[in-house]
């Protein structure tokens, strides 16, 4: 008798993520455990638009491929958050407040795009900097992740948030979206760092920005502005202590690693994927398991 579709759901997972550059994600390893943890089998997939076998290859044919070959989902990281949602049939809710999608589910013949980014950067926040000075933030980066970021802080207790981004029209944009969504909040684009920090001095700084991969070595900030009385938070892992982090300490700073957004958005997205409460603790340690 042929077992339904539906029961070999329940007892595996299958997904994967799509993005560039991402050889170095540590999210296989944390879904893959947490799936073996409950009894599933495991399996997923990284899907690197880098890599030479995937060249010429379209997001849409990636998307069209694993829905095909019976994924539960995928995640999507950089630099496709937002341009998948064209490729999509449903938003949820947060998915279309944020304006981006970093998990897309399949299940019945429908792809549904979700944000984790957002619970994920707010609980790290949370834990990991329970009380920071909120007063004013500096974001650097308005594309996919800083929109979730952005939202996150503005969920977290920041009463004011600078904008900046390469793209100052994509900066203003998200910042009149976040004060139509939050009346209380207050939000607007800059265009220079170094005369913020000289005229009106943020707290703290998140960088939302793909600046410290690996494959984009550097920063998106002159860390020489940066000073003791601040706190700097990135969401970049790969490599987890990144030269915005380490020199951010170096001078004084407290720091937030990208560590805990990727831990806790992958907890929710695994939740998505199975249908099955996942344990924060156990994924903190398989992605602690990595050597640093």
């Amino acid at each position: 008798m042929r077992v339904a579709d539906t029961d070999i759901r329940t007892r595996r997972l299958l997904a994967g993520l799509v993005g560039r550059g991402i050889t170095l994600s540590r999210t296989p390893a944390m879904h893959v455990a947490e799936a073996e943890r409950q009894g599933l089998s495991g399996d997923y997939r990284l899907l690197d638009m880098d890599a030479p076998e995937n060249s010429g290859l379209t997001l849409a044919a990636v998307l069209d491929r694993a829905e095909a070959d019976g994924f539960d989902g995928l995640n999507v990281t950089y630099p496709f958050k937002i341009e998948v949602i064209d490729h999509l049939d449903a938003l949820s809710d947060n998915a279309r407040a944020v304006g981006a999608v970093n998990t897309v589910v399949f299940a019945e013949g429908r792809r549904t795009g979700h944000n984790t980014d957002l619970w994920g950067f707010a609980e790290s926040f949370r834990r990991g900097l329970p009380d920071a000075e909120t007063s004013h933030v500096l974001l650097l980066g308005a594309g996919g992740a800083g929109v979730a970021v952005a939202h996150a802080l503005a969920q977290s207790g920041v009463s004011r948030l600078s904008i900046l981004d390469s793209d100052t029209g994509r900066a203003d944009a998200l910042a009149g979206a976040l004060t139509a969504t939050h009346p209380t909040f207050r939000a607007a684009a800059v265009g220079d760092a170094a005369r913020l920090f000289d005229t009106d001095r943020p707290d703290g700084v998140v960088n939302a920005t793909p600046m410290g991969m690996a494959k984009l070595p550097g920063t998106a900030i002159d860390t020489g502005l940066l000073g003791p009385d601040q706190w700097v938070a990135d969401i970049v892992y790969f490599p987890l202590e990144t030269r915005l982090l380490a020199e951010a300490r170096d001078r004084g700073c407290r720091v937030l690693p990208g560590s805990g957004m990727a831990v806790f958005q992958a907890v929710r997205a695994f939740e998505l994927f199975t249908g099955r409460p996942a344990c924060p603790d156990e994924m903190k340690a398989t992605f602690d398991a990595f050597a640093t």
